[in-house]
């Protein structure tokens, strides 16, 4: 899963927001008071097919109040269509809040996650080689028109996951075209000769409230994928369109949107159809949400600092490195250090650059000073990457490109350069984050004191639009790119391909040899015990032999909540605040 904050994305730093592995390290947020370094973190390996509605109540809840999350420079989703959501921002809001799907994660209140049903009854009923999962929806799960949530709309809702057209950034254009029957098949709006309902991918039937996926090949993760919101129910009909569903979407969670303005704000109330007792794992103790995007980070920090009227009902999914120390001495518990499964990357463009170029870049990238002008405290929410995959993912192999690890290093970067085509960057970055801007101004002082020359272009926009698109003009003049990338489930399945597969929608890079691309496919047909180890020696063997993209860190996230948030802690399953447990206390 992407994550959204442009300023990680290009500058390897700051960020907000999708996720995880297993292996390594407790998984517990942790304040930072507590140990100072980075955590690792299992992001939610653990499942409990048996978990029972409704969900506990969080010990010391109370009911009423508004909640007002800050998200500092993070742009938010584009819109609101649960297909369409790939963004361990929007994701983490709208997962927790609005948007129900076939499973979810249960997460304590020390921001442990836990696979558990959601819409279904259980984690899906699989045939003998994993070709096959049937779901059994509960009773009384409805809209928030009160209109009960049928079989075939989570069928629809599945169908409409198969269209890459329609949604080019969606999950499915990865998991669902890759591993559901048919995989030709384009989708209801793109394939409008060939009825959804005879796909041949999915079947359903009202009645016995079942429905059953049919795979094109073995999916033992299929659970995991449920807990996506594409996995969920869609209106029928024109209600679900996608161009314009996305701004007015039809609740089933405890909360429905009151408005939302993209890259401003949303504002959810509470949801009277969502039934406590259909839910495993969500609670409604707030009346009220406020999500502002693309918040000041120095305003931010100030407010979450005061411990005012206006701090006390207020979180932020940021803070800066400035603030740190003050954070630390002030808030105690308040200050929530979560660990992730994410690595950021600079992504150069394949086509175009050589090894000796790309192995430049990476001692030409002052890692730390970058960090902390965009806000980041080294040691603590960033650390440096040796690999693809992040530290607690099973399977995580440890080996270094150069045989140590990469430093900044001007004058090895000249070096490398002198065997190399190419001398120059055209890169783009977040302008509307003051921090992005800052970062970018360090990475290209460290890129021309390596005889880098460098053309850094501003974006009002998420750098994704440009990256992703590959007809855009401005996307086909640059050879340096990004991309941060969390796991969507405790498996590098969720990692190295959406990558490094050719033609990937994020893989940005535009990376493509056919022996890499006969090994993703290979892997999964292996017994499940040694594919760990098979996508770690795969992780070593595209860094070395190819190294078509310079991991820039690894991430830990820092929260800051208000003196009257209860229950202030992390989900280490999104590597997002804990929207589900908490509440305003009286």
């Amino acid at each position: 899963m992407r994550r959204t904050k442009p300023l990680a994305l290009v500058a390897g730093v700051a960020a907000l927001a999708t996720l995880a592995a297993c292996g390594g390290g407790s998984g517990d947020p942790t304040s930072p008071s507590d140990s100072g370094s980075f955590q690792e973190t299992d992001a939610g390996s653990d499942k409990d097919a048996n978990a029972t509605a409704p969900a506990a109540d969080v010990e010391g809840a109370t009911s009423g109040g508004t909640i007002t999350v800050y998200l500092p420079g993070d742009y938010g989703p584009d819109d609101l269509d649960p297909t369409n959501g790939w963004s361990v921002t929007g994701n983490s809001i709208q997962q927790a809040l609005t948007s129900r799907s076939l499973t979810q994660y249960s997460v304590d209140s020390d921001g442990n996650a836990t696979l558990v049903p959601d819409l279904a009854t259980d984690l899906g009923q699989h045939n003998d080689d994993f070709t096959e999962w049937t779901f059994t929806l509960r009773d009384g799960i409805t809209w928030e028109n009160g209109d009960p949530i049928t079989a075939k709309e989570v069928a629809f809702g599945i169908a409409r996951s198969m269209d890459s057209k329609a949604f080019p950034s969606g999950a499915g254009t990865e998991y669902s075209k890759t591993y559901f029957a048919n995989p030709d098949y384009e989708g209801p709006y793109t394939d409008k000769k060939t009825s959804w309902e005879d796909w041949g991918g999915v079947d359903y039937d009202n009645d016995a409230k079942t429905v059953t996926i049919h795979m094109s090949k073995s999916f033992p993760d299929m659970d995991y994928w449920g807990a996506f919101m594409a996995m969920g129910p869609a209106p029928l009909g024109n209600r679900s369109n996608p161009t314009t569903y996305g701004q007015n979407i039809l609740s089933n969670g405890p909360y429905k949107v009151e408005s939302f303005t993209p890259q401003d704000e949303l504002v959810l109330v509470k949801n009277d159809q969502w039934d406590p007792s259909t839910d495993t794992a969500r609670h409604q103790y707030a009346d009220k949400w406020i999500f502002k995007f693309n918040a000041d980070p120095d305003q931010t920090d100030e407010i979450m600092l005061s411990d005012n009227t206006q701090s006390q009902t207020s979180l932020s999914t940021d803070l800066q490195a400035s603030n740190y120390q003050t954070a630390l001495n002030d808030l105690g518990d308040r200050l929530v250090q979560q660990s992730t499964q994410c690595t950021s990357f600079l992504y150069p463009d394949y086509a175009s650059t050589d090894i000796n170029f790309r192995k430049a870049l990476a001692y030409a990238y002052p890692y730390e000073d970058v960090w902390t002008a965009g806000g980041q405290v080294p040691g603590v929410t960033r650390t440096m990457a040796n690999s693809i995959m992040p530290p607690g993912m099973a399977g995580k192999p440890d080996y270094y490109v150069d045989g140590e690890a990469f430093s900044y290093d001007p004058e090895k970067a000249k070096e490398l350069l002198a065997d190399s085509d190419v001398d120059s960057v055209s890169m783009i970055y977040y302008e509307p984050d003051p921090l992005a801007v800052k970062a970018q101004n360090v990475i290209t002082k460290g890129f021309e004191a390596a005889g880098l020359t460098v053309k850094a272009t501003p974006v009002q926009e998420s750098p994704y639009s440009t990256w992703t698109n590959t007809s855009d003009k401005l996307n086909k003049s640059l050879n340096v790119r990004g991309v941060a990338w969390c796991s969507d489930w405790p498996s590098a399945l969720t990692f190295i391909p959406p990558l490094f597969r050719s033609g990937a929608v994020y893989n940005t890079g535009g990376f493509s040899e056919a022996s890499i691309d006969a090994e993703m496919k290979k892997i999964p047909t292996m017994d499940l015990d040694k594919q760990a180890d098979a996508w770690g020696a795969l992780d070593e063997k595209i860094e070395t032999e190819y190294f078509p993209a310079i991991p820039t860190a690894y991430y830990n996230q820092l929260f800051t909540f208000g003196s009257k948030i209860g229950n202030p802690s992390g989900d280490e399953a999104l590597g997002a605040p804990n929207y589900k447990n908490l509440f305003v206390m009286n």
